[in-house]
């Protein structure tokens, strides 16, 4: 779920993720016979950037949307294969890992998805800016928000800021922030860390009140009745 918008992502699928924005995930089919397998792997911006360097194509546009799933073509899965068969020996992964990475993120560039992949590689634009702001909401979440610290973070006047960072999260900085403290709530609550009003209060509310307000209207129940 992203946006409150379901995605199935299924075996021979893939998806490219830019930002560490916030989702939930569930496991809708595993069995002994099929069990549940994914492959994730880093994107890094330096190593993108250097591929970059060797397409004769001009930058791709990103993507019109933040989050979609693509149908894996056999030249992406390949090296994807190659690469998990070399992770059973340790020499292998070390001597032909890096050349299957390679070619795994040359396939993306080439792919539906490469604007993304164009954007995470290019070290100044609008996502390698915003994604610094992001980090630090995920690290600083129970604490107050001051916007223009943020944009002063990411290099950008404050308006600018604000735009692109609803382009990119499809929310504001306080609403973002407000859905990482909720998703980081009902995980304490599930395991049970603490009281409700205890639990607010560590992710960051100063009214136990507003806490469940807030947590109705994202989960549709009460914390008190998650637990």
């Amino acid at each position: 779920m992203f946006n409150g918008e379901p995605y199935e992502y299924g075996a021979g699928k893939y998806v490219i993720v830019s930002l560490d924005l916030p989702s939930t995930s569930q496991v809708i089919q595993a069995d002994r016979d099929e069990p549940l397998t994914i492959f994730i792997m880093d994107l890094r911006p330096q190593a993108i950037a250097s591929l970059l360097l060797e397409t004769n194509e001009a930058g791709k546009l990103p993507a019109d949307r933040e989050f979609f799933v693509t149908d894996a073509t056999p030249k992406l899965l390949d090296p994807v294969v190659r690469l998990l068969r070399a992770a059973r020996c340790p020499d292998d992964l070390r001597v032909l890992g890096p050349a299957y990475q390679r070619e795994i993120l040359w396939r993306l560039i080439s792919g539906n998805q490469g604007g993304l992949i164009w954007q995470i590689g290019l070290a100044n634009s609008s996502i390698a800016h915003i994604a610094r702001a992001i980090g630090w909401i995920r690290q600083h979440y129970h604490e107050p928000l001051n916007v223009a610290d943020l944009a002063r973070l990411s290099g950008m006047s404050t308006s600018s800021f604000h735009r692109h960072f609803r382009a990119a999260t499809s929310a504001t900085p306080i609403q973002f922030q407000k859905t990482i403290r909720l998703q980081t709530a009902r995980t304490l609550l599930w395991a049970r860390t603490g009281s409700v009003t205890e639990i607010a209060h560590r992710v960051g509310y100063e009214s136990p009140s507003q806490f469940h307000r807030d947590y109705r209207r994202m989960f549709g129940t009460s914390p008190r009745r998650d637990t």
